[in-house]
């Protein structure tokens, strides 16, 4: 899945890298690569003066998490002798293909799996950090897997949830004005006077997970077949998509060629600040969250620093900022109130903990159930 930064908002890293203290021989240091946009630079820096020890921060910005995880991939990779430079034109951002792994990386929680049964990434010891006690269950149970990437109690802890957003409806606040009502849930979506006027991701698992949570089922159903009226339903959704994109589609919005988009929330943000016609909401009975995680390449030697790291970024006053400064929700408890957010942000941002309890982190499906899947959004589309 491809969720990307639609527009850059201010105060995050936005430089080609952030680099903090004097580099040294014997000097500790921690080289992080982070999806663009999800740390504020002030924290790092905040982070530095916290140390106790002298060390060389290294945080280096990058546009999509799908390049994270490619970046994993070409640390466990051996070039040719001869094909060097071949090799360095699909790396990512340029990098040798012998360029050290970093300490961290971010990854979406979408990839764990794969990351996980490629052996790209080493399970954590944040049983040990501080404030790993503070987070929720709900935050241990995801990240806490078995060897093949699946959800397993018994299994090992293989990545640190330091942010997360949701899927979300947003619309052009005039158009539903004339309209006479306003979005507040999926079943909006079938209703006719939209008809042609909705853009959707082009993502199997959301479109027809929205679909599920529609019909009162789960984002991660695995047999399709037993879903009563479920391909019924998707036909009537598809009347009403003008098209299906995951990276141009709220441009359409702004430019009024539609008036309703389902949105990651991180796209969505930025533009909410710029646009005044435009509004948001987290659809009542529930959505499907998305999580920014720390994990470490499989590579690289185990360090405190890392942990350290981790455990600076669930600290309630740091966890408040990078909420506050990337738009995003917080795995750890904020106390952000009302007069801290721009009001048009309150809705997404300021945590309902009924509709967090509804809405699902998607989990990894077998082999067949992805198919499925995929198999029914082509039917579908077609």
């Amino acid at each position: 899945m491809d969720r990307r930064s639609f527009l850059l908002g201010t105060g995050t890293l936005a430089l080609s890298q952030l680099l903090v203290g004097c580099g040294g021989k014997n000097q500790t240091q921690l080289n992080v690569q982070l999806l663009k946009g999800s740390i504020p630079g002030q924290v790092v820096n905040q982070f530095h003066k916290s140390l106790q020890q002298q060390a060389q921060l290294k945080f280096a910005p990058v546009e999509q998490i799908q390049d994270l995880f490619k970046q994993l991939q070409s640390w466990q990779q051996k070039p040719k002798a001869n094909d060097e430079q071949g090799w360095r034109r699909f790396i990512p951002f340029g990098q040798s293909q012998n360029s050290p792994a970093a300490n961290l990386v971010t990854l979406g929680d979408y990839w764990l799996k794969a990351a996980i049964e490629q052996k790209l990434i080493q399970p954590l010891e944040v049983k040990q950090v501080k404030q790993w006690s503070a987070l929720d269950e709900r935050w241990h149970k995801l990240v806490t897997r078995n060897d093949q990437g699946i959800l397993d109690a018994q299994g090992k802890v293989w990545a640190a949830p330091y942010r997360w957003g949701s899927t979300v409806i947003v619309y052009n606040r005039d158009k539903f004005k004339e309209l006479g009502w306003t979005p507040s849930d999926w079943g909006d979506l079938w209703r006719e006077e939209v008809r042609s006027r909705i853009s959707l991701l082009n993502q199997p698992r959301e479109v027809i997970g929205l679909t599920l949570k529609k019909l009162g089922k789960s984002y991660n159903t695995e047999n399709l077949d037993q879903v009563p009226d479920l391909e019924k339903e998707l036909r009537r959704l598809n009347q009403q998509v003008k098209f299906y994109a995951s990276t141009t589609y709220l441009e359409p919005l702004i430019t009024e060629d539609t008036w309703l988009a389902v949105a990651w929330s991180d796209d969505v943000m930025p533009v909410l600040a710029r646009y005044p016609q435009l509004a948001a909401i987290i659809p009542q009975s529930g959505t499907a969250v998305w999580v920014d995680l720390w994990v470490r390449p499989a590579s690289v030697s185990k360090d405190t620093l890392s942990d350290q790291w981790i455990d600076f970024c669930w600290q309630p006053n740091i966890a408040k900022q990078i909420s506050l400064l990337t738009k995003s929700n917080s795995p750890i408890s904020t106390n952000i109130v009302a007069s801290e957010i721009q009001e048009k942000l309150r809705n997404l941002l300021l945590s309902n903990r009924e509709v967090f309890d509804k809405s699902e982190f998607l989990l990894p499906l077998n082999s067949t159930a992805s198919k499925q899947y995929e198999s029914l959004f082509a039917k579908i589309k077609a």
